[in-house]
């Protein structure tokens, strides 16, 4: 039997386990499957752990929400727009900064 993706990707981590884009892409792949909260724990986890990896940001943001856990989700999302803003990355805090303003971000 094929080993599915995400068991592919596990396997990739155990050899590198501090890379980002594998655990990134860990995370994706959980979500596809229906393990969404642990998906979401590494995406938050990568945010803190790896704060320029600003795509975590953005997914943690949009998977949160996706979930009603909205007020996370603008915390998510305004931390991902003022790193992006910090490393010059304008077109991702423009895309964060309009997903925020479309879940009603009122500054709470």
């Amino acid at each position: 039997m094929e080993p599915t993706r995400r068991q592919k990707i596990e396997a990739m981590l155990r050899d590198s386990p501090e890379d980002v884009f594998l655990r990134y892409s860990l995370a994706l792949e959980m979500e596809n499957e229906g393990d969404w909260e642990a998906g979401i724990d590494i995406l938050q986890d990568l945010a803190r752990a790896t704060p320029s990896y600003v795509p975590a940001y953005h997914m943690a943001g949009r998977h949160l929400a996706k979930h009603g856990r909205i007020a996370e989700a603008r915390a998510a999302l305004r931390e991902g727009v003022e790193e992006a803003r910090r490393q010059g990355e304008s077109h991702a805090a423009g895309e964060m900064a309009e997903f925020l303003a479309s879940l009603g971000d009122l500054g709470e």
